[in-house]
């Protein structure tokens, strides 16, 4: 883990444009599985503490028995373990790649033609990898940046919200998945047990209702298409402190004459798209199985003269 983490700190300090966005976000990602990860340990203990049975902190966590055990013996989350390195992967000849650059050898193929020599199967692309982040290292020896500003929040706060809210009729931890889907979900669209889920988000973390405003507004917005209005819903989260919302703005952003003309517009490749996507799922449910035959006849109407041979 902490190599890891030295290798992301490198090459956001040199990376230009996409690529140190990339590595900022691997590098936050990671932050925000160590915190989710605390946060669940802590609980863990707390609840030990309070007297709580294995069974009782399994219903409430979502962890198996067996791991929460595990978790009780450590006075901290214990790092993951990293799967060996098999002779498909450059990490498989590391000691040997490591002498050759430190030797001076930095060409790619070089280096490749010496450890297929030696049994590597993978490919060369996989090398590069790896050998693009030592020449990033390397350039991050010389070329100072300043320090990339980590925003207020983590990435998911759907997430970290599920890791501690309990849904209050059945006792169970809000999985991930669940609070995404009710975060972008209308009042009045929820039902009762939903509405009180959302509740015990909200409860549970300032970031999942920062997050729902925001989705709550983007939706509005989309509806009544007002272009002025959505321009300061792009500053409002950009400046929201939430990760997640500011990476979703730099992608928009990018392409914003279109999603304005999304919202001014009243004409869609919306049916386009779903006939595409009809074909598609014709195709793969044939696959094997039919021709270019059979697949006119699904495809077109039964009214169609084709199918009649006129």
């Amino acid at each position: 883990m902490p190599e890891s983490n030295n290798e992301d700190a490198a090459t956001i300090g040199c990376g230009p444009g996409r690529r140190r966005d990339a590595a900022a976000h691997r590098h936050l990602t990671g932050q925000a599985h160590r915190r989710s990860r605390q946060a669940i340990f802590d609980q863990i203990h707390i609840l030990r503490g309070a007297g709580a049975s294995i069974r009782d902190i399994a219903r409430q966590t979502g962890f198996g028995p067996r791991s929460i055990r595990k978790w009780l013996k450590f006075t901290a989350p214990p790092e993951r373990r990293a799967t060996a390195p098999k002779p498909c992967s450059p990490n498989y000849f590391i000691d040997y790649l490591s002498g050759r650059w430190a030797e001076g050898c930095v060409r790619g193929r070089e280096l490749l033609y010496e450890i297929k020599l030696r049994g590597y199967t993978g490919s060369f692309s996989h090398l590069e990898r790896l050998l693009a982040k030592w020449r990033r290292a390397n350039d991050a020896k010389v070329v100072t940046s300043p320090p990339v500003h980590e925003p207020r929040t983590v990435p998911t706060p759907t997430t970290m919200a599920a890791s501690c809210a309990v849904d209050p009729v059945t006792g169970w931890s809000i999985s991930p998945i669940v609070a995404a889907s009710l975060c972008i979900k209308p009042r009045g669209l929820l039902t009762p047990r939903q509405a009180a889920k959302i509740d015990a988000l909200k409860s549970a973390s300032a970031d999942f209702t920062g997050m729902r405003r925001l989705a709550m507004r983007f939706r509005g917005i989309l509806r009544s298409s007002d272009i002025q209005k959505f321009a300061v819903w792009l500053d409002d989260a950009q400046q929201s402190g939430l990760y997640a919302m500011q990476r979703f703005v730099r992608t928009v952003r990018r392409d914003v004459d279109a999603v304005t003309n999304a919202l001014t517009e009243g004409w869609s490749n919306g049916q386009t798209e779903g006939q595409i996507n009809r074909l598609k799922t014709l195709k793969r449910a044939m696959y094997g199985r039919a021709g270019a035959e059979l697949l006119r006849a699904r495809m077109l109407p039964l009214h169609s003269p084709i199918q009649h041979g006129k």
